[in-house]
């Protein structure tokens, strides 16, 4: 795919660590099942990007990645919409990565926000590793590599995607200026015609002279359309719009995802470390066990105290799984207490065992056919390889080791 047509596609991954819960399932995989209708999507397993953490632990792995994928199909992510494979599996990862890692200043990796936060965060681990530091590198490499236009992420994780633009950008800079670039790109204009050459130019100039970015987008629009010119002086004029070399490697977007509102079971954000999670394919008496046994507001002692729901870790579950007339019910009995907080728990543990059935008796099947399961990530793996080969290619020429 070219570096024009990549705003088409999507690239996002999990570190396969341990079970997937209800945050995962909120957060990130309802979100790709629905992206997964609308753009080319690329879904990996970040086996690399888990050692950076987890290294010394080899037994973690081979579970964990099947668990993994079978829970995003259970889920109802669909190997037919979206390409599902497992990141070691698709070593042009890591040659990008090496290649990347030549021309990208030390600084700027020090500088990624979660580099410091995670040492503190993990200070049980000895994370002064080489691998740890580059990990955001790595993270760039993964979606360059696919020339992915998108990358659906949380506000937290915007630093990493502009890390990503800036290191493509440097390498365009430094290899995009191929001999005779603007004697080429200027001759790619007249191949355009009259009267889209012409358009071209006045966009181009619009956007460096003024900085006027929606002119920047109709130039890149009209370039997409046009029918006289090969890949090749396309991406010659999308360099050109923006004073750079051809580009090599596209520029991704930050899909920004709305925050997981998902509440692990004492109020906190649902997460392994806080010990506060509801597995997807956890039994469902524990499940019932684990909601009907949450704390609640701390004020209510007897059944007779009137409550406040915003004090409620259960409040919080209610607003994700009941509707309007469940939350009015609640919010009316539990100021007034007139309803006990386990009757209140009780409409979010029918809503919650219903949404984890069918997911559940979905991965029951998928755990019967686990070579099933290993010929999805085989397939989706090859069909990776083969779009990561093709960028790769142009990079390795680009450097100068073609």
């Amino acid at each position: 795919m070219s570096t024009v047509d990549s705003q088409k596609r999507v690239l996002s991954g999990m570190r396969p660590t341990g079970q997937l819960h209800l945050g995962h399932l909120h957060g990130v995989l309802k979100n790709w099942i629905r992206l997964q209708h609308e753009y080319d999507c690329f879904f990996f397993v970040a086996d690399w990007h888990a050692l950076t953490t987890h290294y010394g632990d080899p037994g973690l792995f081979e579970s964990n990645v099947l668990n993994m994928v079978i829970d995003w199909l259970a889920c109802g992510v669909n190997p037919g919409s979206a390409s599902l494979f497992v990141q070691s599996k698709v070593p042009e990862h890591a040659e990008l990565h090496l290649l990347l890692s030549m021309i990208t200043p030390l600084g700027w990796l020090e500088r990624v926000p979660s580099y410091k936060d995670q040492q503190e965060k993990l200070h049980e681990k000895e994370l002064d590793t080489y691998g740890f530091l580059g990990y955001p590198l790595l993270q760039a490499a993964d979606i360059l590599i696919y020339r992915a236009g998108y990358v659906p992420v949380g506000a937290d994780q915007v630093a990493h995607v502009e890390l990503t633009r800036e290191v493509a950008r440097r390498f365009n800079h430094i290899y995009g200026k191929e001999p005779g670039f603007e004697e080429n790109a200027l001759a790619a204009i007249k191949k355009m015609g009259k009267k889209a050459a012409r358009m071209y130019t006045n966009f181009r100039t619009a956007y460096q002279e003024q900085g006027d970015h929606e002119a920047l987008e109709k130039a890149q629009a009209l370039l997409r359309e046009q029918q006289n010119i090969t890949i090749g002086d396309r991406e010659r004029l999308f360099g050109y719009l923006e004073g750079g070399g051809k580009m090599i490697l596209a520029e991704p977007q930050a899909l920004l995802t709305p925050s997981s509102k998902m509440p692990g079971l004492d109020g906190q954000k649902m997460s392994k470390s806080y010990d506060n999670t509801i597995s997807l394919r956890e039994p469902l008496e524990h499940v019932a066990k684990k909601i009907s046994t949450m704390p609640t507001d701390p004020a209510r002692v007897r059944l007779t105290d009137p409550g406040d729901p915003d004090k409620c870790p259960v409040w919080q579950l209610h607003q994700t799984y009941s509707g309007e007339d469940t939350k009015k019910w609640v919010m009316e009995g539990c100021t007034s207490a007139g309803i006990g907080c386990l009757e209140c728990k009780r409409p979010v543990i029918d809503a919650v065992i219903a949404e984890l059935e069918p997911i559940q008796k979905a991965a029951e099947q998928y755990e019967k056919d686990p070579d099933l399961v290993r010929s999805i990530i085989a397939e989706g793996s090859e069909k990776a390889r083969e779009a990561a080969k093709e960028t790769l290619h142009d990079v390795r020429v680009a450097v100068g080791l073609g």
